[in-house]
């Protein structure tokens, strides 16, 4: 690797952990950082945990995008280039509401709580991917990262669901790290960027992670990190706008280039309501009659969105555009999500009270979207 490109690669994973680590949080102010400020300003006091009911039957709500910080990877990769100059970042995630502490899982609890949400599928921070890391220190980084989470989980059984981890730089690691994640860790999915070190992750190249993905059958949640690389006119647009980009240019090759007619039985939960792609699918209809990549494909784009392979998190902040969403895609294909907890600004601290309020949902639809189709992907028994 040139010098130059050495140095890009750095530029990139420190920008991408400030933004998706520092930036998200900061805003809200120090207090965020610290347990007494999140317990004055955002968390509540003690709320006993109480099942949800609807029509007077009990309704189990999951949560499947929850974030954690496995702060015990820091000092394994400090000294690394790539992350020059956020030591003072990554102790402040460490006091913080993801982190996995006694402290801050039972003030996540009571939060949950205090949601109505009765599970949550605990999933890395975006900016603990580190697909800079060469094969063996990204596999003792994700080792780490998922024994932690695995730990957790298992102190919390009826709360706490894992979705690991991988390496996803190195595909063939990345499989031997799902399948001791789910077969020794109990972990119920994994959680990836939209893309690798500028790779499509629809990528011949990951087809091995794929193949073991759909093998296992567990659930790949799709998260982004701000698309790359960034111009001068997307700066300070990426919680806004690069981030569902991302997101709407994985999916997108995913269903244009083929790869969800050669990959039939995965599963696929995608963050952010899926970015853009479901609210414009009808251009991608209609683009994609008599182009060449119609040849690619066995139906049309918007099919691909009404499953069995695409999820969406019904985290798009507006209970028409969740509408919207259930109507693009159906409601067997959106779960309840809050990105928990990247701060004031992201963090929807009201998904059971905002899916409830869409407007135009029937009593199974509202079930559906709140566990149901969580439980399901997750495999958990009723």
């Amino acid at each position: 690797m040139t010098p130059e490109n050495k140095e890009r690669e750095a530029t990139l994973a420190r920008r991408t952990f400030l933004r998706t680590m520092g930036g998200g949080l900061a805003c809200c102010g120090v207090g965020v950082f610290g347990l007494p400020g999140i317990a004055a300003r955002y968390w509540s006091q003690d709320v006993p945990h109480r099942r949800l009911r609807i029509n007077g039957n009990k309704v189990r709500a999951i949560d499947m995008h929850a974030h954690a910080y496995v702060h015990d990877v820091w000092p394994l990769i400090k000294d690394r280039e790539e992350l020059r100059g956020l030591a003072s970042v990554a102790e402040n995630m460490a006091k913080g509401p993801m982190a996995l502490d006694a402290k801050t899982i039972d003030a996540r609890l009571k939060e949950m709580d205090r949601q109505s949400v009765d599970v949550h599928a605990v999933s890395l921070s975006q900016a603990q991917y580190h697909y800079w890391a060469d094969p063996q220190l990204a596999a003792k980084i994700v080792e780490i990262q998922n024994e932690k989470l695995a730990e957790v989980c298992a102190a919390h059984p009826d709360r706490f669901v894992g979705l690991g981890g991988v390496s996803l730089q190195h595909p063939e690691l990345a499989v031997a790290q799902m399948e001791y994640g789910v077969k020794k860790l109990k972990m119920r999915g994994f959680m990836i960027g939209g893309s690798v070190n500028g790779q499509e992750i629809s990528n011949p190249k990951f087809d091995p992670f794929w193949k073991k993905a759909e093998e296992l059958g567990v659930v790949i949640f799709i998260h982004p990190a701000p698309f790359e690389p960034v111009s001068e006119r997307m700066a300070g647009l990426e919680g806004t706008v690069t981030m569902p980009l991302e997101t709407t240019v994985a999916l997108s090759h995913m269903i244009l280039d083929g790869f969800l007619d050669r990959f039939a039985g995965i599963r696929i939960l995608a963050a952010h309501g899926g970015g853009y792609l479901p609210s414009y699918i009808g251009r991608a209809d209609s683009y994609n009659r008599g182009s060449a990549n119609s040849q690619k494909i066995k139906r049309k784009p918007s099919d691909y969105l009404r499953g069995p392979q695409l999820y969406f998190d019904a985290l798009v902040y507006n209970t028409e555009i969740i509408r919207h969403l259930v109507s693009t895609v159906g409601a067997s294909q959106v779960v309840l999500g809050t990105d928990f907890a990247f701060g004031a600004t992201v963090w929807n601290r009201r998904p059971v009270e905002e899916l409830l309020e869409t407007p135009g949902l029937t009593l199974e639809e509202q079930n559906a979207i709140l566990g149901g189709n969580a439980a399901r992907l997750l495999k958990l028994e009723a």
